[in-house]
């Protein structure tokens, strides 16, 4: 099992308690972006296009603490930019660590080699790292030459050390499924704990605006890549939100599951958006509208969301609000998924036409979507 027991109890006994309690908008993770700089420049990443001033602006820990305390969920995924560029990135992960947090510390891992001696194994600290597939598909997707080299050689140090490694990988239009299939084997070959993954999301910053799947192919990609899967794979997520990218599960977008907390303060309506900002994580939850956002609202910047930051948290909810859904989630841990129209898929080339779509208009643009 690649979550480990503990972590699983304590979100277990935290959903469990919401839901007794009858709150129905609570948070599960914390994204927390103590900065946006970073040292790799990603086509599909719309992070990295702000300005040098708010490039050089990062949280205090002093900040991050107050909103871990404000926002009370007990995972905190720290992205960026890149983590590790940020001076006081151990003081915060100590901080978080000695407040029993989960930490998944995102890392594109070309630091991580160089300043791991700086932390503590602690099951409560989990190196993250941004890997995008083998060598030539990662070098591409981050735009440098050499860097899957160094994300491995920093992997295979940490779990060296016995720190908590998963690898979190970023999907987009033609992706080969044998590929990933085969990267799944390689990166279980390195003794990581599981794997993340997700489709990308069309940030509007973003310099590739072409590299972005539309609901079908989502679907159509992680049925033919998670089905007939190898016992061997673990995957650090829960098994009803890979159901739903293989088209298995429906759920609506829980976007205050994961909020998010950055230089500018409480993001609205979540990690992917930019609607405003609020001051605090109480006035986040009462005056977003939140009715405005998710697929069914119609908006067209959700219409072709299904990454892992809104729909995870769907999938938690209803992985641990029945004895159907635990059921459902010990049964996907140890299935395997049979399907002979996906084995078949494996052997057709990847798609790069259209699939079959319902056009949703929004003025001049058109953004794919489909009922599949």
């Amino acid at each position: 099992m690649a979550v480990p027991i503990s972590q699983m109890w304590t979100v277990a006994t935290y959903v469990l308690k919401k839901r007794f309690s009858g709150n129905k908008r609570y948070p599960l993770v914390l994204m927390l972006e103590p900065l946006f700089r970073c040292n790799l420049a990603c086509a599909g990443c719309g992070k990295v296009q702000y300005p040098p001033h708010v490039l050089k602006r990062m949280l205090t820990p002093e900040e991050c603490f107050s909103a871990v305390e404000e926002c009370g969920a007990p995972m905190v995924s720290i992205p960026g930019g890149e983590p590790l560029l940020h001076p006081q990135i151990v003081e915060i992960v100590n901080g978080l660590i000695a407040r029993k947090k989960y930490i998944y510390l995102c890392t594109n891992a070309l630091e991580l080699k160089r300043r791991l001696p700086e932390f503590t194994p602690s099951k409560y600290l989990t190196f993250s790292v941004h890997l995008d597939g083998d060598r030539e598909h990662h070098d591409f997707s981050v735009c440098r030459e050499g860097g899957y080299d160094l994300a491995v050689e920093g992997i295979k140090d940490a779990v060296k050390r016995g720190f908590r490694v998963t690898t979190n990988a970023t999907f987009f239009d033609g992706t080969d499924p044998n590929n990933v299939r085969g990267f799944f084997d390689d990166v279980m070959a390195m003794g990581v704990e599981g794997i993340v993954l997700s489709p990308g999301y069309s940030y509007e910053m973003a310099p590739d605006q072409q590299r972005f799947l539309g609901r079908a192919r989502v679907r159509r990609l992680f049925r033919t890549i998670l089905s007939n899967r190898k016992k061997t794979w673990k995957f650090n997520m829960s098994p009803l939100f890979l159901e739903f990218l293989m088209g298995d599960r429906k759920y609506e977008c829980t976007p205050w599951g994961s909020p998010a907390y950055n230089i500018f303060g409480w993001q609205r309506p979540c990690y992917l958006l930019q609607d405003g900002y609020a001051e605090t994580f109480q006035e986040l939850l009462e005056t977003t509208k939140w009715e405005e956002y998710g697929v069914a609202s119609g908006n067209p910047k959700c219409a072709n969301c299904m990454v892992s930051c809104g729909y995870e948290p769907s999938a938690v909810i209803d992985g641990f609000g029945s004895l159907r859904g635990i059921w459902g989630m010990i049964r996907g841990t140890f299935s395997t998924y049979k399907d002979e129209h996906a084995l078949r898929l494996l052997n057709e080339p990847a798609p790069h036409g259209p699939a079959t779509l319902v056009q949703i208009e929004h003025g001049a643009r058109s953004l794919e979507e489909t009922n599949a």
